[in-house]
Order: structure tokens, then C-alpha cells, then sequence
């Protein structure tokens, strides 16, 4: 890798998430429209990757389109198309599978084949679950009556919520849950951060080496790790610098930006690692579990930063940066029995006087 490279010359598709990334609701992200252009510009071709079932690809893209980020449907990968090929492995063509969801699940198992029909007496063979704000009682119990008799039931993905512009509403998660209690079983996740939705992101978009661009810890970059593969945070959706910060080995990123004009940044200005605690001007100390975070300017000693002081920008991503190199070494050594954990509260405190903040987004 060569460091001055920036990352659309590094990697050569971004497997983009969209809630918090590249848009909230019905509006874009900050900079994602330019970004993304830039990046197209650059060489760096585009995924748009969802957990979301409930469209199917063409009005994803055309959702993207109206937005002002230019998509085609064949560059949109949802997890209602990783269940469907999921289901296509394992059952014989033309077979029936209940839906217990919208459109994005019908439209994804028609192109592999499959026949969605509606209710548990249809004949289905298996039962797919994905979330629709159109799912009602009616659905769930059809889909727990063929769950209870035994079909493969496989779920799209089972986050807790959906966001909106009203904030967070029960995601698709939630609606697994109804079927799960009913019928005591448990259903084959095929979406974000389970390996089936990465192997769709890569077998539609063909690339050799990806980058994983997303908001979540606990989704898109627990998956990037889970497929081996390169991961960028941007701070633009739900996760805070102390959610970062405190991240255990499976939810800790390779990068980390503020939002998608990371993409135009070489890797070393945005890289993340346990132990690298000396960041520009930022150096991290954790001393009995304390985490305390200097700056040290040429020609002047070390300081701790004070909450009168302003250190936002670039400044402010090299502090976290800096941080997590600190606590996650302490936190690794705690782990091997070798160390202290880090003080939650030492932690917000030092993230607080370095001014340490994400990009203001609707919360959700």
C-alpha cells in the first residue's frame, strides 16, 4: 500500500451503506453527492449496499438519482437479493417461498426463480422475512404458522430499527422477534454483518479488492471483519466517537473519516490501530485506566486539553484517532490479563475537552 495514495486509488469498488452514509430519509448526507462523484472520477467504482428489503434496486437508484447521487439499479445490492440467492442454493427452481415482507423480496426472488406467494396453505417450501412498513398482524401469522411447521425460514437481517426522518421506528429486527417468540425457532440471517450479504455485495459488483463504507459498528463493520475485508467509519450516522473509542476487536474499523470526503484522503491520515497513540499533534496516554489525551504543538511541551479549548476539524479526527490507539491497546491487554480496562467516563471526559464531535446529522 502507498500511504500518499488516497483511498479511491487504493481500493477499487466502496460497498457503500445508505442509511446515514449516503442519505437519511429523503435527503442526502453532507458532501456524499460531490464525494461520490469525485470518487467515480478517480477510478473507484461504486456499490450502494443496503439491509433495507423493502425496495427492490430500481427505486433504490432512483431514490439515489433524485437525491443527486447518480446510480444505476445493477450498481444497488439489498439483502432481500442476498436471502433470495440464499433460498436459490438450497431449493429447486420454481419453487414457492411465503413472503412476510414488500416488493424487494418478491422482485429478488423472482429473479432467482422462485415463486412468492402470500399465505402458509399456498404450498410454500420455505419462508423469507424482510422488513415493509406494509407488514400487519395478518402476515406475521401466516408467517408463523409455516415457521412453526418446520420451513427454512430466512430473514433479509434483524436490525432493531429502521431510521426516519421522525427519528428511529422498529426495524426489521423487531418484526423477527413476533415470529421467533411464536414459534421458538431461529431464523438464517442473510444480511449485514453475516458473510451471505458480503458475498452478494462482491459477486454483483465483481471486486478484488473492496473497501466497506459505513455508519455502524455493529453491522458494517462487524461484516467487513467477519469477510476479512478493509473497512471506512464515517461519523455522519449513529455511531459516536466513544462508541469508536471503546469498539471490542470485531467492531473496530481499519479507517476512520468524518464523512465520504474521506475517500479523496490517503490511507495513513485516516488508518485507526491499536497502539499507534501519536497522531499529528495528538498524543493519547492511558495510565490506570485513565485515558487522557495531549496536544503537543513544535517547539512547545505537551498539554491537556482543556474544555474552553476548540479543536475541531481535522485536528479533532486525529485526537480520536489517537485515542482509540490508546484505549484499544489497553483494552486488548486487559483482555490477555495483562492490563486495565479503560474508564468509561475518563473516556467521554477526554473526548469532551478535545471537542471531539461528529457531523451533525438527523438523529435516528
Amino acid at each position: 500500500m502507498v500511504a500518499v495514495q488516497p483511498l479511491t486509488q487504493t481500493y477499487d469498488v466502496a460497498l457503500l451503506d445508505l442509511d446515514g452514509v449516503v442519505y437519511i430519509g429523503d435527503h442526502p448526507v453532507a458532501h456524499a453527492p460531490e464525494a461520490l462523484r469525485q470518487a467515480r472520477s478517480a477510478g473507484m467504482r461504486l456499490a450502494f449496499v443496503t439491509n433495507n428489503a423493502s425496495r427492490p434496486p430500481e427505486r433504490v437508484a432512483a431514490h439515489l438519482t433524485e437525491i443527486g447521487v447518480e446510480a444505476r439499479p445493477d450498481e444497488v445490492v439489498t439483502s432481500a437479493q442476498a436471502a433470495a440467492r440464499l433460498l436459490a442454493e438450497q431449493l429447486p427452481s420454481g419453487s414457492k417461498v411465503l413472503v412476510v415482507g414488500g416488493e424487494g423480496l418478491e422482485v429478488a426472488l423472482r429473479e432467482q426463480d422462485l415463486v412468492p406467494v402470500s399465505g402458509a396453505d399456498d404450498g410454500p417450501v420455505a419462508v423469507v422475512q424482510g422488513f415493509s412498513p406494509k407488514v400487519d398482524w395478518p402476515m406475521l401469522a401466516e408467517g408463523t404458522y409455516a415457521v412453526a411447521s418446520g420451513l427454512l425460514w430466512v430473514a433479509t437481517n434483524t436490525d432493531p430499527v429502521v431510521p426516519t426522518d421522525r427519528g428511529r421506528a422498529p426495524g426489521n429486527g423487531t418484526l423477527v422477534d413476533a415470529i421467533r417468540t411464536a414459534t421458538g425457532r431461529e431464523p438464517v440471517v442473510a444480511g449485514k454483518p453475516e458473510p451471505p450479504m458480503h458475498r452478494e455485495s462482491i459477486l454483483r459488483s465483481q471486486a478484488r479488492r473492496p473497501l466497506v463504507v459505513g455508519d455502524r459498528l455493529d453491522t458494517d463493520v462487524e461484516g467487513a471483519n467477519a469477510a476479512g475485508a478493509d473497512s471506512l467509519l464515517v461519523l455522519t450516522g449513529v455511531t459516536d466517537p466513544i462508541d469508536l473509542a471503546l469498539a471490542p476487536r470485531r467492531l473496530r474499523p481499519t479507517y476512520v473519516g468524518r464523512d465520504l470526503r474521506a475517500l479523496q484522503q490517503p490511507a495513513e491520515a485516516l488508518s485507526v490501530r491499536a497502539g499507534e497513540t501519536k497522531v499529528g499533534d495528538w498524543h493519547a496516554v492511558v495510565d490506570g485506566g485513565t485515558l487522557r489525551l495531549a496536544q503537543v504543538t513544535a517547539g512547545s511541551a505537551a498539554e491537556e486539553t482543556g474544555p474552553g479549548e476548540n479543536h475541531a476539524g481535522e485536528g479533532g479526527l486525529d485526537a480520536l484517532r489517537a485515542a482509540c490507539g490508546g484505549v484499544w491497546a489497553a483494552a486488548d491487554a486487559a483482555e490477555e490479563g495483562s492490563g486495565r480496562a479503560v474508564d468509561r467516563a475518563s473516556v467521554q471526559a477526554a473526548l469532551d475537552a478535545a471537542r471531539i464531535t461528529r457531523a451533525p446529522a438527523r438523529p435516528y
